[in-house]
């Protein structure tokens, strides 16, 4: 039987991005960590994509400094264990089925992923440029995902009481120049 998504995404072939860029080169080493991370796990859950969910629950496992912009351990604790049961509890629902928030044009080009997450990666990217970064970060990710709020993502932290635009503003914050 075929997997339904393959192996790996066209954006990870060699470790290297559609636009034949290396990911070490694009994106920081958690946020490389995290995006293989995220292939893996749709993998293993049978999911068609990459999915927003699964990019906040590697994010959240690979960078640290991405984990401590969610909120304190307990609302951490809460997300993780919601992202978890994805695959046992209600995420059911979704398997088989593909992530369409509607907010976004559908992006080409980005194979593997689901619209939202493909968008998603392609915010963080601008995110990471506009501050003048060299690299996209797991905070630029964080801050795209919590940016839509009709995906996945955005469910799994509602479930859990975490509010998004409380973590984007705290993500803001964090990379606003101190006096």
């Amino acid at each position: 039987m075929q997997p339904r998504i393959p192996r790996q995404s066209a954006g990870e072939q060699g470790g290297r991005w559609p636009d034949g860029t290396d990911l070490e080169d694009r994106f920081s080493a958690e946020l490389a960590s995290a995006v293989s991370g995220a292939r893996r796990r749709a993998v293993r859950d049978g999911d068609r994509q990459i999915d927003t969910a699964h990019l906040l629950h590697s994010l959240l496992e690979c960078d640290a400094e991405a984990r401590a912009l969610l909120g304190d351990g307990p609302r951490v604790a809460r997300v993780l264990g919601y992202l978890v049961q994805r695959s046992i509890g209600y995420g059911l629902r979704w398997q088989g089925a593909v992530e369409d928030s509607g907010a976004v044009p559908v992006v080409s080009g980005v194979d593997g992923f689901s619209a939202p997450a493909a968008a998603a990666m392609e915010d963080a990217g601008v995110r990471a440029a506009r501050r003048g970064a060299a690299r996209t970060g797991g905070v630029d990710l964080l801050a795209a995902l919590v940016a839509d709020p009709r995906t996945r993502a955005v469910e799994v932290l509602a479930r859990a009481a975490v509010e998004p635009h409380a973590v984007l503003a705290r993500v803001e914050s964090h990379f606003e120049p101190t006096p």
